[in-house]
């Protein structure tokens, strides 16, 4: 088969069912690639992990660090940022070494190893870029990751005062609106998307809400539908995709969001709600 690995999206910081993914992968032999960009913070409830070669003695396993690669993003709209930058995480100590390379030009050491004698030359091995992070926005990392635990507490308030408001509005679906029956996994909420039942609605709905004061995004388009995956994807057939495209909407989330602000965004959708009613 051509399929080498499952690339996992937690997308909006909602955990993707890694139970399912990892037992999928190890029938078949796959690598797995997690893409963890919008979810530092968040983890997975896997009872059993061990017979995926694991410690199954924690309840829950931090997005990331489940499969064979955990990719991060640290972009400025991030939960935790560095302005720009990322990380790659991995427990292949092989893997791990190639990546350090890569990040480097392909080569065997760094001009830092050299200065400090732990190296006397280097050899280039791989081929390579410069992707590495400077020290300054490191430092910004790390005191951003201190404040990551309390700031995912406060994204998760904000989404579930969302959720209680609008779980009985007709005009939405709440996608990830939790089930009394999904394990108990940690969101990081980085997104708050919501689904507008009727596709037709949602550009009403978005200049209603930007005439309040109020900004929506739409995350994302349909990666197929932009004109340079047309040339590769112009007989891809997504009915599915499509579909949530044309209907999601994110409303705003930070964790430096004020209860009034909030209370705002709320009283502005249910305005559009009532009025789209009448």
């Amino acid at each position: 088969a051509s399929t080498k690995g499952i690339c996992v999206v937690h997308y909006g910081g909602h955990p993707c069912d890694m139970t399912a993914i990892m037992q999928l992968a190890q029938a078949h032999g796959l690598y797995v690639v997690e893409d963890a960009a919008h979810a530092p913070g968040a983890a997975c409830h896997m009872p059993g992990l061990r017979e995926y070669g694991r410690d199954d003695s924690a309840a829950l396993y931090p997005c990331g660090t489940i499969g064979d690669v955990g990719c991060f993003s640290f972009f400025a709209n991030k939960n935790m940022t560095t302005g720009e930058g990322g990380m790659v995480t991995t427990n292949d100590d092989a893997l791990a070494a190639r990546l350090r390379r890569l990040r480097s030009h392909g080569m065997t050491s760094l001009t830092w190893d050299r200065h400090h004698g732990h190296s006397a030359s280097y050899d280039v091995v791989d081929w390579g870029y410069n992707y590495r992070i400077d020290e300054l926005r490191s430092a910004l990392g790390l005191a951003q990751l201190q404040r990551l635990q309390a700031d995912n507490r406060k994204r998760a308030e904000i989404a579930h005062a969302y959720t209680a408001q609008l779980q009985h509005l007709s005009a939405f679906e709440l996608p990830f609106h939790p089930s009394p029956t999904a394990p108990p996994s940690r969101s990081s909420f980085h997104l708050y998307p919501v689904l507008l039942k009727d596709a037709s609605t949602r550009a009403q709905f978005r200049s209603f809400m930007h005439r309040q004061g109020v900004q929506t995004s739409i995350h994302y388009p349909a990666i197929h539908r932009f004109s340079r995956y047309q040339e590769i994807a112009a007989e891809v057939h997504l009915p599915l995709t499509d579909e949530v495209a044309q209907r999601v909407v994110t409303l705003p989330l930070y964790a430096g969001m004020q209860p009034e602000q909030h209370a705002d965004v709320l009283q502005a959708i249910h305005q559009w709600h009532a009025l789209r009613a009448a």
